[in-house]
């Protein structure tokens, strides 16, 4: 009866939570079949299973988090699998999933997995019980595991012609323990990842003094932060004996945790601030020709529209040619300028905020770019991003004026180096051409590393976006 684990998720994830089951007890799966949906701190992805057979158990419920290398469900079958038994090979009795009758495995290696993500599905290598043969000693048959209670059929050996050999005494082989996660020296505790030992070392606290929650005790990212946060909270002081339930402040309040999209960008905003010396310019644009201009595109091709976010971007991947500094992200001690623009933007969704991207921007025309976020807006907030749509971004918008404010001090996506904002677009008194007028007024606003480049380059490209919003026709170019 194996246990599928929660396999390795990549990209240093250690934990998932799981947001809905495809299949319940008592249905049968074929190898790679989907059988959960969980949100990483990346995104939500599609579970496979790398066993055909009958789910017998799962071992979490909607909503909670499971931690790499813990049981998910266990998948039995309700017949031996064929192919298990070859002759002149012994399998091992216990340590390898698949390898004891009644358990589940692929039938055979042509149902092995087609699955590329990591630690997902099967593989098409032989297991490793099968790469050595071995012939077995009459005098030492193979021990049956205790858990089979019911003698099985003896598998008939060929006969092979061997010189006469002292067998030596059978030895008792020990009962097979699931490895940790990772390899740790012996008197050092066991953790489901070196980040989690990093993690319990920032923060002082000893990992002797921890109740592992993962398999055979290991310690999970999950423990060491609740640990953390019990060392850090102080204990409550005890209730006044006149105080009646439910008065005096604080006697309501919500817990949220933070998973999933949310604590992703908890994590990524907090290392942003702490490694990038930023610095903020903005400035004031008359926008009215851009709401012109917007709205003439519209009215010629009223299927393909073109929103405010995409002529933000176009403008900016225009401005990113000339000033490439700040499409570039820094690595130790050198700044790493790519020739591609990977554009990220600002998507608020009902699970937190997400940074899409949309890779080679540079390559696509204003209307291309404009369809391009909005599927990515709609798959976001329908969690149908992978992964990959959530990483490799050299530069971010953030079109904050749609929370009707006007400007944002931005904190810059790590670890990119500057991230351009535009706000509310109202009428506001302008002057123009010497003349006190009503325009369209809207600010813009650019955090940059200031490790990455000074404020000539800042302000100068910042100014360009402006020209270009100011004058929109000349800017665009082919739609």
């Amino acid at each position: 009866m194996p246990d599928f684990l929660l396999p390795d998720l990549g990209e240093g994830l250690t934990e998932a939570e799981v947001i809905a089951w495809h299949v319940k007890p008592g249905d049968r799966v074929a190898v790679d079949q989907a059988i959960a949906e969980v949100e990483t701190a990346k995104a939500v992805v599609e579970v496979p299973v790398p066993y055909a057979g009958i789910v017998s158990a799962l071992h979490a419920e909607p909503g909670s988090v499971v931690s790499v290398g813990q049981p998910l469900v266990t998948v039995t079958a309700d017949e031996p699998a064929a192919g298990l038994h070859e002759p002149g090979i012994v399998v091992p009795a216990a340590g390898a999933a698949g390898s004891a009758a009644g358990t589940a495995v692929p039938a055979s290696r042509e149902d092995a997995s087609g699955s590329v993500l990591i630690g997902y599905g099967t593989t098409t290598a032989p297991p490793r019980a099968r790469r050595g043969r071995r012939r077995a000693s009459p005098a030492a048959p193979p021990a049956r595991p205790a858990a089979l209670t019911t003698p099985e059929p003896a598998v008939p050996e060929p006969a092979v012609p061997e010189p006469t050999v002292v067998a030596p005494a059978p030895v008792a082989a020990p009962a097979p323990v699931a490895p940790p996660a990772s390899a740790d020296r012996p008197g050092r505790v066991a953790v489901i990842s070196p980040l989690v030992r990093k993690e319990a070392r920032d923060a002082g606290l000893d990992l002797a003094s921890v109740t592992g929650t993962g398999p055979g005790g290991v310690v999970s990212r999950r423990d060491v932060r609740q640990a953390i946060a019990e060392r850090a909270t102080p204990q409550p002081p005890a209730a006044h004996p006149t105080l009646e339930a439910g008065t005096g402040t604080g006697a309501a309040e919500r817990r949220i945790p933070l998973r999933g999209a949310r604590r992703a960008a908890a994590d990524k905003l907090s290392r942003s601030r702490r490694e990038i010396p930023e610095a903020t310019v903005w400035v004031d644009v008359d926008a009215t020709a851009l709401v012109e201009a917007r709205r003439t595109l519209n009215a010629a091709d009223p299927a393909c529209p073109v929103s405010l976010l995409a002529l933000l971007a176009r403008f900016t991947v225009l401005g990113l040619r000339r000033y490439p500094e700040l499409n570039a992200r820094i690595e130790q001690d050198e700044i790493i300028v790519p020739e591609r623009v990977n554009l990220g933007f600002a998507a608020q969704t009902d699970h937190g905020l997400v940074v899409p991207v949309v890779p080679d921007a540079h390559r696509l025309t204003t209307r291309e770019l404009s369809a391009r976020l909005a599927e990515r807006t709609a798959a976001a907030r329908e969690r149908r991003l992978a992964p990959a749509d959530l990483a490799g971004g050299t530069f971010t918008v953030n079109n904050y004026g749609v929370f009707g404010v006007d400007g944002s001090a931005a904190i810059i996506n790590h670890p990119e180096v500057a991230i351009l904002g535009l706000g509310r677009v109202i009428d506001r008194p302008w002057v123009a051409d010497g003349q006190l007028t009503v325009r369209k007024v809207t600010e813009l606003t650019l955090s940059f590393d200031h490790r990455a480049c000074d404020g000539g380059v800042a302000g100068g490209f910042l100014r360009y976006v402006a020209d270009c919003i100011e004058s929109p026709t000349s800017a665009l170019g082919d739609l």
